[in-house]
């Protein structure tokens, strides 16, 4: 392929709530640019966009797919991101490296959950956005109720560029208001016509109110306006394109993906309105040199850097990563630093993807979107000009809200796991791997368990390793409530060498893990075996008295004791020590501790009373309630044990709206109700 002038280059994630028929618009996307033949359906798992045979047997975007457009000698690199909240981690990679965006609206449902989660997120990075209304040509589509349902919950700014028209309910086409133009589809394509005269007064009204928006954009068209007089069609884009970039505009458009309506009128639209990768402001970086902040302009004449927002692992190619080019040139053949590593590679492939097809580059500028292979990189690495190093903040990834345990299926297939969870883990960054020694207990943490599902079935697709799947276990502690002197005599003679080790310690509940102190005074255990007693000590606390947990929050106080000169050693006083705990157990009041964590909860307002009165059955507290964003957030501590599948019942409370985070904060004592359930279910 061609390399393309950054000038040319359009950025474009398509984004929108799940089944809007983002992957159907891609395909069409791509029909009528020529770049396929023929377009594919999701249903016949035929698309470009939709290649890994997880998403095929979903009939569901489940990754982060390019989709390069050829249109008028531009170069439109679409991001085709799934549009599942679980995995947000695409979204959010996604939209480090666009500058603009395709909101996707089901005419059908209006404006959904995913909608106005996705609308939230470029708002907040100010990415101006084309809204394109899917799914026109269905039945009963009332045009003006749901553009007041987008007005309402996305914002006055979203102004219509087409209007819908058709006789009867029929949906036949639109008029193109900018260009007063209509387009009807006869069935098999689309083409120009002149506008009916039925609906030229409502043109002529929304064509106003849209000359009045460009006129407000300078005082020259302003003057023109307000004259009267007509304003020429280029200064009309020039006056559009400057609303939508800063964001007082958002043009909406209507179409059918499947028919492949308004498909040519959303390229012409997003070449014309959309910034190129130059027309904002200049990247942020860190030179590593010096420390200090500097800026890359998105120009070929500056020095070369790029930042990899995915990477995928292929069965044949192996590792391959998607960079975005933020400065500078990048060519076949190149040698990089890898800043962030303190390694340099040579770029030995470098090419274009569509879908899963490679197509050979050998140059690309500035702003440009690229693949490379072989070269070990992670999402999240800067490669930068050898001379000029500079580092790029990496997007954060967000923490598992949901964990399972897993085990294989085949003993055989245990050391495979490993191996294929970790390569896994290459490509998703967003789910962790953690094996719990305590429970003995492999552990994956996602976003929810479609993402889990999905990691699962990759794991079983590409690397043959099939998993059980259940509960995790929390992971409880014990400690002590009293205090209470336990005396231990370990004393052996059975001919030879004897043992002797005689303590007394005192047992405190105490607030940091463990302490061992000693107040022995005139000898009565030497110095030298203090070691020994702690030691002993802190093995007998690694299993609890009551159902084998690990005891904590204890200080231990040896404060009498005795020995013999010759039979005493390090292994008498280690076991002596673990007599006297056992022995004290009775008097210290031993319970059971359970994780506490802390939980915020993000929520529309309507759902405030039916989440909090849920978390207050799961034994949490209410900490506060703060607003963002127009929802609410919940800030609560919840027991580990209470929430293993919040993600779940959250989804269901909230219609699919609520989002939470979670992170451990401490230990507190588990009510003692709930006890002798705990010690019975782990001694089992």
């Amino acid at each position: 392929m061609k390399s393309f002038a950054t000038k040319n280059i359009r950025n474009i994630a398509i984004i929108g709530h799940q089944g809007t028929g983002k992957t159907t618009l891609s395909e069409a996307l791509l029909f009528v640019a020529k770049m396929i033949d023929k377009k594919g359906e999701v249903e016949k798992k035929s698309t470009v966009s939709d290649f890994l045979p997880e998403e095929q047997n979903k009939l569901s975007s489940l990754s982060l797919s390019m989709i390069p457009v050829i249109w008028n000698d531009y170069k439109l690199n679409f991001l085709d991101l799934p549009g599942g909240d679980e995995f947000v981690g695409d979204l959010n990679q996604a939209l480090e490296v666009v500058k603009g965006a395709v909101l996707v609206i089901d005419a059908t449902k209006g404006v959904e959950v995913g909608t106005e989660r996705v609308w939230k997120e470029i708002r907040k990075r100010h990415i101006p956005a084309v809204l394109f209304i899917n799914k026109m040509d269905k039945e009963n589509i009332q045009f003006e109720t749901l553009l007041e349902d987008i007005r309402t919950k996305l914002g006055k700014k979203a102004v219509p560029f087409c209007w819908p028209i058709g006789r009867s309910e029929n949906f036949e086409g639109f008029v193109n208001v900018v260009e007063m133009k209509a387009r009807i589809f006869d069935g098999k394509e689309s083409h120009d016509a002149p506008i009916w005269d039925e609906k030229k007064p409502k043109i002529d009204e929304l064509r106003s109110m849209m000359l009045e928006s460009v006129a407000e954009t300078s005082e020259e068209l302003l003057d023109l306006y307000l004259a009267g007089e007509e304003i020429p069609e280029e200064q009309i884009k020039i006056g559009l394109r400057e609303g939508v970039m800063n964001g007082e505009l958002t043009p909406v458009i209507v179409g059918s993906a499947t028919k492949t309506v308004g498909v040519r009128t959303l390229l012409n639209m997003l070449v014309d309105y959309l910034p190129a990768p130059d027309d904002l402001e200049p990247l942020e970086a860190r030179d590593v040199k010096t420390g200090k902040t500097v800026l890359r302009h998105t120009q070929d004449s500056e020095p070369f850097s790029g930042y990899v927002f995915k990477t995928m692992v292929d069965p044949f190619m192996g590792v391959i990563n998607i960079v975005k080019i933020n400065s500078g040139v990048l060519t076949n053949g190149m040698e990089v630093a890898i800043t962030n590593k303190g390694d340099k590679k040579k770029i030995s492939n470098l090419f274009i993807l569509r879908g899963k097809t490679q197509i050979e580059c050998d140059t690309a500028s500035a702003g440009d979107i690229v693949a490379v292979a072989k070269l070990d990189l992670q999402t999240g690495d800067t490669l930068s000009d050898m001379k000029q190093q500079v580092l790029y903040d990496g997007v954060a990834n967000v923490t598992p809200v949901i964990y399972v345990a897993i085990s294989p299926k085949n003993r055989n297939d245990e050391d495979k796991i490993s191996n294929a969870l970790q390569r896994l883990n290459i490509e998703d960054p967003t789910f962790v791997i953690v094996r719990n020694k305590e429970t003995e207990q492999l552990l994956i943490g996602g976003q929810g368990m479609t993402h889990i599902g999905y990691i699962l079935e990759r794991m079983k697709n590409m690397f043959k390793v099939e998993v059980d799947i259940e509960d995790q276990k929390v992971v409880y502690r014990e400690t002590i409530k009293k205090v209470a002197v336990g005396e231990g005599k370990h004393k052996k003679q059975s001919g030879g060498a004897g043992q002797y080790g005689h303590v007394f310690i005192r047992f405190e509940p105490y607030t940091e893990n463990f302490a061992f102190e000693s107040e022995v005074v005139g000898g009565a255990v030497p110095k030298g075996y203090f070691p020994a007693v702690e030691k002993g000590l802190i093995e007998t606390f690694e299993h609890g008295p009551l159902a084998g947990f690990p005891v904590i929050n204890v200080k231990a106080v040896l404060f009498d004791g005795s020995y013999h000169d010759v039979d005493s050693n390090e292994i008498s006083f280690k076991l002596a020590a673990s007599l006297a705990f056992k022995n004290a157990v009775p008097n210290l009041g031993a319970t059971i501790l359970e994780p506490i964590e802390q939980v915020e909860v993000r929520i529309k307002e309507q759902y405030v009373g039916d989440v909090m009165g849920d978390i207050n059955k799961r034994r949490g507290r209410v900490l506060g309630l703060d607003q963002e964003d127009g929802y609410q957030i919940i800030h609560a501590e919840v027991p580990q044990a209470e929430i293993t599948k919040y993600a779940i019942d959250l989804k269901a409370m909230t219609q699919g709206s609520g989002q939470f985070t979670r992170q451990f904060l401490r230990y507190e004592e588990v009510p003692h109700f709930l006890i002798d359930k705990i010690v019975e279910a782990y001694k089992k």
